[in-house]
């Protein structure tokens, strides 16, 4: 693999319950949304479980990403090709952890960065919505 060594942990507060953030991390719906631009392979299952493997491309950059393991508040994807490493997330109620390291090219923890304003993002919209329709 070509590139760098990286590794970044990043820690933000989300106005989102623990199970907001799990259905945001763990089920393809939710992800496939908040990641946009970032697309993905066809066939994912409904939620994430240990052994998933499927594809994601950022451009022209394909990324293998498994499932190691998932647990209530956490999720371990070890991840090949334009990535060479490792990415966990961990969150809680109004909270979100991602750690990630690898060989790349790409600046991961600019992608980090974004990825998890995103989240930030893509949750609040859903509690107005939520608010909205009270």
């Amino acid at each position: 693999m070509f590139g760098t060594f990286q590794h970044s942990n990043l820690r933000i507060e989300i106005e989102a319950s623990e199970q907001q953030i799990s259905e945001s991390l763990l089920c393809a719906d939710h992800f496939r949304r908040w990641l946009a631009p970032q697309t993905f392979s066809a066939g994912l299952p409904d939620r994430l479980q240990p052994g998933t493997i499927f594809m994601s491309w950022i451009g022209p950059i394909a990324i293998r990403h498994q499932v190691d393991w998932v647990s209530e508040n956490g999720l371990r994807l070890l991840m090949s090709q334009g990535i060479d490493g490792v990415h966990e997330w961990h969150w809680g109620e109004g909270w979100v952890q991602s750690n990630l390291e690898g060989v790349s090219l790409l600046p991961l923890n600019l992608g980090q960065t974004l990825s998890l304003l995103r989240l930030r993002q893509y949750l609040a919209g859903q509690q107005f919505a939520r608010q909205v329709s009270s």
